[in-house]
């Protein structure tokens, strides 16, 4: 491999900001700020909107939107004849 060239791979410290769920990986992305671990390592700190922790698909509190009172029905009805040339 070239020198110089490359990203800086180390570990970096994901926090969700919705539930405070933490966890740390490997990653090329820049940050400026930093956090102390319980284990005492200080990581450079990413903060997450969501994370499989929190987003509704991977909970399993995702809801459908068919069962949603008829909503895609309602929908469909609304604009079936847009788009139809006769």
């Amino acid at each position: 491999m070239k020198e110089g060239i490359h990203p800086n791979y180390r570990e970096v410290c994901f926090v969700d900001l919705s539930n405070g769920f933490q966890f740390v990986t490997r990653s090329t992305v820049q940050t400026k700020e930093t956090i102390k671990l319980d284990d005492g390592r200080e990581l450079p700190l990413v903060k997450l909107e969501t994370s499989s922790e929190s987003h509704p698909f991977y909970t399993g509190t995702q809801k459908s939107v068919d069962n949603l009172g008829g909503r895609v029905e309602k929908f469909r009805n609304k604009f079936a004849r847009v788009g139809i040339k006769k």
